[in-house]
C-alpha cells in the first residue's frame, strides 16, 4: 500500500485496497485469491473483503473454471474491462479513423471514414459524425456508453480543444473540435495534435515502448513531432512544444514538394501519389529518385537534429504515411542526422501503421480516465458512466 494512513481511517483504508487489487488486475488474466493477496502484499483475508466489495461494485467478476478441471478449483476473478469504453479519433487529411476500445486498451470495433484533403470545415466535421457513429454502432455501444473520447488533429490545439492554427486543412482554424464531439458521447473530450498523439502510441504499443525520451517524426505529405520527455507527454508552457517546422529555414514546410517535383513521375499522377512512386523507384535503383529522397532526408533531418540536440532523446521514431518506404528513407536520415549531432540516438521506423493516431488517442482517453476514476486521491466508485462535469 502506497499511502500511509492515520488510525481510524478505514475508510480510507478500504479505497486504497481496492485501488491496489484494480492496478493488478487491469490488463492480466484472471487471478486467484491467493495470487492476488501475494501481488497486492495484502492478508488474505483482506483480499477477500476487498474482492467482494469490487464484484458488488461491478468492476469485477468471477471466471468460471476451465472445463475438464478436476476437484474444486480456486476461484479467479477478472477486472471488468467492458464496463467503460473510450474512443480515439483521428482527423486526418483524407480518412477519419475512430477506435473502440475497452478499460484495457483492447479495441473492440475500427471505422475508416474518406474525406477529401479539399474539405471545409463542415464537411469534415460531417465525417467526424459518420465516422464515430458507424464505431458506435458496429460495437454495439452508443455515445452514453462512451466514458471518455480523444480527438487528434494537425495544427495547434488549446486547452479547451479550440484548434488555435492549422495549415494542413481548409477552415480548420478556429473550430471547436471539443464541443462538436461532446455532443456525440456522455464522457470527457479531449483533443491533441496528431503528432503528439502517435508519439503517445509508439511508447504504449509501438517501438518506443522502453523509451523514457523520444522524438517522434510524422513523415507524411505533411511534417511534425511529437515529444515524450522522462516518459510523459511533453506539450510546454502554451502546447506547442515540437513545432519547430514553423521555423521556414528548416525545411519541412518545403521537403513533401521535393518529392513532388521529381522528374520521372507519369503525366497524370495524382499529386498524393507521388512520393510513393518516388520511394519505390529509388528502391529498384533509379538514381534520380535515390538523389530526390536524399534532398528530402537532408530537410528532414534539419529539424530532427535540433529536436536531437535540444532534448538528447534515446529514440527518434520515424512515424507517418512515409514510414511505409523507411528501408529507402531511413539510411539518408541517419546519415543526415549522424553529421549535425554530437550523439546519434537510435533512429527507426514506427510499426504501427495508419493507427497510431488513433491509438494514441486512446491511450490519451485511458490516461484520463485512470487519473479520475483510479486516483488513490478520489477513490474508486462504481462504474457507471461518469458525468462529463466530473473529469473534463
Amino acid at each position: 500500500m502506497a499511502e500511509q494512513l492515520a488510525g481510524g481511517d478505514l475508510s480510507r483504508l478500504r479505497q486504497l485496497n481496492a485501488l491496489a487489487v484494480v492496478r493488478v488486475l487491469r490488463g492480466r488474466s484472471a487471478l486467484t485469491l491467493t495470487e492476488l493477496s501475494r501481488e497486492t502484499g495484502l492478508s488474505r483475508p483482506s483480499t477477500q473483503d476487498v474482492v467482494s466489495q469490487l464484484q458488488h461494485q461491478g468492476w469485477l467478476e468471477e471466471v468460471r473454471p476451465e472445463p475438464g478441471v478436476m476437484g474444486r478449483p480456486a476461484r479467479r476473478y477478472r477486472f471488468r474491462s467492458d464496463a467503460g469504453w473510450v474512443l480515439g479519433v483521428d482527423v486526418g487529411g483524407h480518412t477519419v479513423r475512430v477506435l473502440a476500445a475497452d478499460l484495457d486498451g483492447d479495441v473492440g470495433h475500427a471505422v475508416r471514414v474518406a474525406v477529401a484533403i479539399t474539405a471545409g470545415r463542415a464537411e469534415r466535421l460531417a465525417a467526424v459524425d459518420a465516422a464515430v457513429a458507424e464505431c458506435l454502432a458496429g460495437a454495439g455501444l452508443t455515445g452514453a456508453d462512451i466514458w471518455a473520447a480523444t480527438v487528434g488533429t494537425s495544427g495547434l490545439v488549446d486547452a479547451a480543444g479550440q484548434v488555435v492554427l492549422s495549415v494542413a486543412y481548409p477552415q480548420w482554424t478556429g473550430v471547436r473540435l471539443a464541443k462538436h464531439v461532446e455532443r456525440l458521447v456522455g464522457g470527457a473530450v479531449l483533443v491533441d495534435n496528431d503528432s503528439r498523439l502517435a508519439a503517445l502510441a509508439e511508447t504504449w504499443r509501438g517501438v518506443a515502448r522502453d523509451a523514457a525520451h523520444v522524438v517522434y517524426l510524422l513523415a507524411g505529405l505533411r511534417t511534425g513531432a511529437g515529444l515524450i520527455v522522462d516518459g510523459r507527454l511533453h506539450r510546454g508552457f502554451g502546447r506547442a512544444a515540437g513545432e519547430i517546422g514553423a521555423l521556414p529555414e528548416l525545411g519541412w514546410i518545403r521537403a513533401p514538394e521535393l518529392l513532388r517535383g521529381w522528374t520521372g513521375v507519369p503525366a497524370g499522377t495524382d499529386p498524393d501519389d507521388v512520393a510513393g512512386l518516388v520511394f519505390a523507384a529509388a528502391r529498384e535503383g533509379d538514381r534520380t529518385a535515390a538523389a530526390v529522397v536524399g534532398r528530402y532526408a537532408r530537410e528532414l533531418a534539419l529539424g530532427a537534429a535540433a529536436l536531437v540536440l535540444a532534448l538528447d532523446p534515446q529514440l527518434v521514431v520515424l512515424g507517418g504515411g512515409f514510414s511505409r518506404s523507411a528501408d529507402v528513407l531511413l539510411g539518408p536520415l541517419r546519415r543526415e542526422i549522424e553529421q549535425r549531432c554530437v550523439r546519434l540516438p537510435e533512429i527507426v521506423a514506427s510499426t504501427l501503421g495508419d493507427d497510431a493516431v488513433a491509438l494514441g488517442a486512446v491511450k490519451l482517453s485511458l490516461d484520463h480516465l485512470r487519473e479520475h476514476l483510479f486516483d488513490p486521491r478520489t477513490g474508486l466508485a462504481s462504474p457507471v458512466p461518469p458525468a462529463r462535469r466530473l473529469i473534463a
